[in-house]
């Protein structure tokens, strides 16, 4: 029980940073640019993603051993289309201003390469818990993206943060009078994307500090790995 735990934990926890859809393995750039002018939008944007990523996953797990491999990819785009049809219905009648915010890229989740490529290498080959886990947590990663890349440009680029159509937002102090303008247009975002994509890469691939040891140790064949050497070099360390 223990070991499935960690499993499913594993499933849902890989998409957040370590696998993370848009930083570490570079998918959903268009989205990623776009619509991350402000922080509201890449929220919108991300639980949308989400929603469709998990129902979508949910539907193909359960009809994996059912659609034809012949017409596989078809059938995994006519489910997601539906799902984010769905998705674009609910927002215009209850989140219009966010609706019109997203524009044409709340049509296009349907070709996104982050829900076409989890169907495919994930869901249809696995259960439906881990296929809803790792629509999850892939989808949170994203929209967390989303969210830092756009509370950045927005903070940085407007001086205000968590503006909406019928909220001024936060205002940041010093950064309101003077904002940077380059951080909402398009070569800001790349310039933002970059900085998170190398910092959370730093972190993603950081290996853990090893012991010093004879096995390990660079300068084993200089001295012949003696473990009278070892033993000595320990002692100074220690002593120093």
């Amino acid at each position: 029980m223990a070991d499935k735990n960690k499993s499913l934990f594993h499933e849902f926890s890989k998409g957040l940073i370590k696998e993370n859809p848009t930083l570490v393995m570079l998918l959903g750039m268009c989205p990623t640019l776009a619509v991350t002018t402000m922080a509201i939008n890449g929220i919108g944007m991300g639980l949308a993603t989400t929603f469709v990523l998990v129902c979508s996953n949910l539907v193909i797990s359960l009809l994996k051993n059912v659609i034809p491999k012949a017409v596989r990819l078809p059938s995994f785009i006519v489910i997601i289309a539906g799902f984010v049809t769905l998705i674009s219905f609910l927002l215009q009648k209850y989140i219009p201003s966010l609706y019109s915010a997203l524009g044409v890229f709340l049509t296009l989740i349907t070709v996104n390469c982050i829900i076409l490529g989890r169907a495919e290498a994930f869901a249809s080959k696995n259960k439906v818990l881990p296929s809803i886990l790792d629509g999850l947590g892939m989808g949170l990663g994203f929209t967390l993206s989303l969210f830092t890349m756009g509370s950045i440009r927005e903070i940085l680029g407007s001086g205000h943060w968590l503006q909406t159509a019928s909220w001024e937002g936060i205002k940041i102090p010093f950064i309101i009078d003077n904002p940077t303008m380059i951080f909402i247009m398009p070569a800001g975002g790349f310039f933002v994307l970059g900085c998170i994509i190398a910092l959370v890469n730093k972190i993603a691939n950081r290996k853990p500090p090893q012991e010093i040891s004879c096995e390990n140790c660079p300068s084993a064949e200089l001295c012949g790995k003696k473990k009278e050497n070892c033993d000595s070099f320990k002692k100074e360390g220690a002593k120093a």
